[in-house]
């Protein structure tokens, strides 16, 4: 388990671990049944407040990647496909809402952006 935090994002730290926690879940880098390092200890090892951590915790809690169980710490789930696509699907629109309002900015036409998208694909699936 790697978490780098970064003072340059624009998300806070908490959310910056709870990212970068439930990418390596879903990419299976921590497979379901792992328990995670208590609050105290991830807060120590990174160098941040327990606040910090417990609400990376609580939101991956809320958000059905982990569970905590009393006297065993945070276990990781195992994932419900169709609840990680919705999300992927979430991620994939808001970068696209992002790209749309940049090109509209600098007057883009869509076909332009369509072309862009299209060299990208093929960019992508080559390798």
């Amino acid at each position: 388990m790697k978490i780098i935090i970064s003072n340059q994002s624009e998300l806070p730290i908490y959310a910056q671990i709870k990212e970068q926690l439930k990418e390596q879940m879903i990419n299976g880098q921590i497979p379901e049944g792992t328990t995670l390092p208590s609050i105290r200890r991830l807060a120590r090892e990174l160098g941040v407040s327990v606040i910090t951590t417990t609400r990376a915790y609580s939101d991956l809690e809320a958000e059905g990647f982990i569970a905590s169980v009393q006297g065993k710490g945070s276990i990781v789930l195992p994932q419900n496909n169709e609840l990680l696509r919705e999300q992927y699907l979430k991620r994939i629109e808001e970068g696209l809402d992002t790209a749309i309002q940049t090109a509209q900015t600098i007057h883009l036409e869509k076909r332009e952006v369509l072309a862009i998208f299209d060299a990208l694909w093929e960019n992508h699936t080559e390798g």
